[in-house]
């Protein structure tokens, strides 16, 4: 987290700054592009916040808990940082957006306020308008798979490897057991679950009343 330095902080409390927002935009591909609602050029850690084009934003939402906030944008298409061909094209997908109160009269004095993802993005003649959500979305994604004993592909399908289209296949349907996938349809070697998995009673069992020799339950 950036410190923010006694002086600028003075000029906060004492509303003596002169701050605007700045818009630190990274894409996927690793561009950066830096907008500023200031009327002139202003740099800051070596990155150039171009005026002209900056978004327009409602107020950022936060939490202290795992819940993502949440914001939205409006913007301008510019032939030069933000056009419809890369937003038609997904190149704008899940860009980050780094959201700074910058003193544009002392542009290294600043302080990041939100930061986030464009998530949902349409456009028009106009301009262009994103919905975004915070970093703490990315905690929401699922990552890896569940292990259960039953198949977890779907009937057909590349993980699955059955051919629909055979006469011996055509309007069966699976449950995605063990025993379906080896009697009905002869593939177990594609079986996508883990039907020899210890189930709850074994977890949940105690040790043996009589015979325990500390190697078996």
């Amino acid at each position: 987290m950036r410190r923010i330095g006694e002086d600028f902080q003075s000029r906060l409390r004492s509303g003596l700054a002169h701050t605007c927002l700045c818009w630190r935009l990274t894409r996927r591909d690793g561009v950066v592009i830096g907008l500023t609602e200031h009327d002139r050029v202003l740099t800051i850690d070596n990155i150039v916040y171009e005026p002209g084009v900056a978004l327009e934003a409602s107020a950022f939402t936060s939490s202290d808990r795992l819940q993502p906030g949440q914001a939205s944008a409006l913007g301008a298409l510019s032939s030069e940082a933000i056009t419809e061909e890369d937003l038609q094209a997904g190149v704008w997908d899940a860009a980050r957006i780094d959201v700074l109160r910058v003193d544009w009269k002392v542009p290294q004095d600043y302080v990041q306020i939100w930061a986030g993802r464009f998530s949902e993005i349409t456009y028009g003649a106009l301009g262009f308008e994103a919905e975004l959500v915070s970093l703490k979305a990315d905690f929401e994604r699922p990552v890896g798979r569940i292990f259960s004993r039953r198949c977890d592909a779907v009937l057909g399908d590349a993980r699955c490897g059955i051919d629909l289209s055979d006469p011996d296949v055509s309007g069966q349907t699976c449950d995605q057991r063990f025993e379906t996938c080896k009697d009905r349809f002869n593939n177990v070697e594609r079986f996508r679950g883990f039907p020899h998995m210890p189930g709850p009673d074994f977890v949940l069992s105690g040790p043996a009343a009589s015979g325990n020799d500390g190697g078996r339950r």
